[in-house]
């Protein structure tokens, strides 16, 4: 891994010339991400993160932290325990700079050690599960990771509306796998991730999924194509 998205981060944190990132999946052209949009506030955030963050209490993990801001306003402004997790050395890195006390560069599955009363996974959260044939390996893990009155708050967006339709409403959906899996890539400054695995989910699939996996599960608000949901322990 390159960590061109730490990479950016870092650039952006200490001034060094950033440029915007661009992505791009197997089903959708380039397209630009501004660096600043991952240091904006809560009041510029979207509806589902303010909500995620208004229902975070207790010992708090924050999944895929990137540069901090979900953790950083959750330790600053609501005065909780925050861990910042993320695989990105860079992007860890400015999480420290920023002020979060306690931040990790680890992959989750290999975390360990802690148990947490909200796990926060947000900006299409359900990506880090990459393909449905992996999803209940990281359930299990957050499972394990969950106190037992706690919660995990994810994001997602059923991505269906993204497919062509025929002249009665069918949809055209490629054969051969979930139409949620996708291939994403990043790039910056001329360089190029490879591209990784990555998962958007229906409701009703996460929904299935966690319920064989131990969780109860509620959808706790809905935006256009985009939801929130809250998983507990059953």
């Amino acid at each position: 891994m390159k960590d061109l998205m730490g990479k950016a981060i870092w650039d952006y944190f200490h001034n060094e010339n950033p440029e915007d990132l661009q992505t791009e999946t197997s089903i959708s052209e380039l397209d630009e991400l501004p660096v600043n949009y991952l240091f904006r506030e809560f009041e510029e955030m979207n509806d589902i993160e303010q909500k995620a963050l208004d229902l975070a209490q207790g010992k708090t993990l924050d999944i895929g932290a990137g540069a901090g801001s979900h953790a950083l306003y959750l330790q600053d402004e609501r005065n909780l325990d925050v861990w910042a997790l993320d695989i990105s050395p860079r992007s860890i890195e400015v999480c420290k700079l920023r002020g979060i006390k306690k931040a990790v560069c680890e992959n989750m599955l290999d975390f360990s050690g802690e148990t947490f009363d909200t796990i926060l996974l947000l900006m299409n959260g359900t990506g880090i599960f990459q393909s449905l044939g992996k999803i209940d390996i990281y359930l299990k893990k957050l499972h394990s990771l969950l106190n037992d009155n706690g919660q995990i708050l994810i994001d997602s967006t059923d991505i269906l509306y993204m497919f062509d339709r025929d002249d009665d409403g069918g949809v055209y959906i490629p054969a051969g796998g979930y139409y949620g899996e996708l291939d994403y890539v990043v790039h910056y400054k001329g360089e190029s991730e490879n591209p990784i695995k990555w998962l958007y989910l229906d409701f009703t699939t996460l929904k299935n999924a966690a319920e064989n996996n131990g969780f109860k599960i509620e959808k706790v608000m809905q935006d256009e194509d985009s939801y929130l949901a809250k998983l507990s322990k059953k």
